[in-house]
């Protein structure tokens, strides 16, 4: 189970799905980046048919806009 889940193949709207390419320009990051969090389990990908892997672009950006790392001592 991914860190950041996509919503549900019923709710989810065509126009937010992208390319890896598509995927690390949202996050900016590089697509080999979003490689990783996809194998480590931090994002999936959405697969519709036989066209490839998609991404759900706004969980991409929720992914990136969490930063590495251990929190800091209060």
């Amino acid at each position: 189970m991914p860190a950041f889940e996509n919503p549900s193949i019923y709710e989810l709207n065509y126009t937010d799905l992208g390319t890896i390419w598509e995927a690390a320009r949202i996050a900016g990051v590089k697509p080999g980046t979003i490689r990783v969090w996809e194998s480590r389990g931090k994002i999936e990908r959405v697969q519709l048919d036989r066209r490839g892997a998609l991404y759900h672009l706004p969980t991409v950006k929720q992914a990136s806009e969490v930063k590495p790392g251990r929190p800091k001592a209060a």
